[in-house]
């Protein structure tokens, strides 16, 4: 089955330069690549290349858009990135290309230069549309007057697995008399499990953590913490097993922070007074750096 791909570039590629640079990003020769004007006459294409390129002109920020697709001969059909990161690197040329999350603004772009970043791609009300990249996560030479900031809604979405609270959930659901769980354990098991995956893989994809969703993951183990006494004693003791091999994780990719830097930090209060993290121990541990301060 012939794998698709959909690439954005900065320049005005003709179609010799697209053909060339395809040609080194999948490992055949430019005759092999098949490229055409999405306007072209269709009797006129030769649908048996092994690799298609239709492209079609963009206005603002963004000159070309490519549909490709590899067909089954192709040996050589890596990843969607990949084959940006090539093409940006034979075409010197950025290009970006759709992020997975649910943001419709939310893409990568890849470099000449080898850098991969995340950009916010805006259209606009205009037919046909200006294409804006309004700001990007590192400085793209291509793109100046991209703000440069993080974006924390794409953190937010990420949604790493969460084996350990789906195999609680399963084998305590039954255990409740109405077989309804309480609402609260669910989503407080899962992304306290998240926020210690993403610790323990260095923050990947995005290799930072916002410091209001660390606060709320925190926040999420004082929920663990205050539900369980309300727990049918089963299902309590799944929670405390479940709880305690993640918090042991927890340790493990922290460092202690006795003198409350993160509380105070995280809630603007100093440590010891009432509210977030009082008497809660895995507020007095800190990853190290903490993941908001790395650039």
């Amino acid at each position: 089955m012939p794998t698709g791909y959909n690439l954005l570039t900065v320049d005005a590629l003709d179609a010799d330069a697209m053909a060339t640079a395809l040609a080194r990003c999948f490992g055949v020769e430019v005759g092999d690549i098949g490229v055409a004007d999405a306007d072209a006459d269709p009797e006129l294409r030769n649908w048996a290349a092994p690799v298609l390129c239709t492209y079609d002109a963009l206005s603002g920020d963004l000159a070309r858009s490519l549909d490709l697709y590899a067909q089954d001969q192709v040996a050589d059909r890596p990843a969607e990135s990949e084959v940006a990161a090539r093409f940006a690197k034979a075409a010197g040329t950025t290009v970006l290309f759709g992020a997975e999350e649910a943001y419709p603004s939310a893409y990568w772009a890849a470099t000449p230069e080898g850098l991969l970043t995340r950009v916010r791609l805006e259209p606009s009300d205009d037919d046909p549309p200006l294409y804006t990249v309004g700001s990007s996560e590192a400085p793209i030479p291509q793109l100046p007057h991209a703000v440069v900031e993080r974006f924390a809604e794409i953190v937010r979405e990420q949604r790493p697995p969460s084996p350990v609270a789906e195999a609680l959930m399963a084998t305590a659901t039954p255990l409740w008399p109405d077989g309804r769980p309480h609402r609260s354990l669910r989503g407080a098991l899962i992304v306290w499990e998240r926020v210690i995956l993403q610790m323990e893989s260095g923050w990947a994809p995005s290799g930072w953590y916002p410091a209001g969703l660390y606060r709320e993951r925190l926040e999420a183990r004082d929920e663990l913490a205050r539900i369980g006494a309300q727990l049918p004693p089963e299902v309590g003791r799944l929670l405390d097993d479940a709880v305690a091999a993640l918090d042991l994780r927890f340790v493990r990719a922290t460092e202690e922070d006795p003198s409350g830097r993160l509380v105070e930090e995280l809630t603007g209060r100093s440590p010891g007074q009432d509210g977030p993290g009082s008497g809660r121990w895995w507020w007095y541990r800190r990853p190290e750096p903490v993941p908001w301060a790395q650039v």
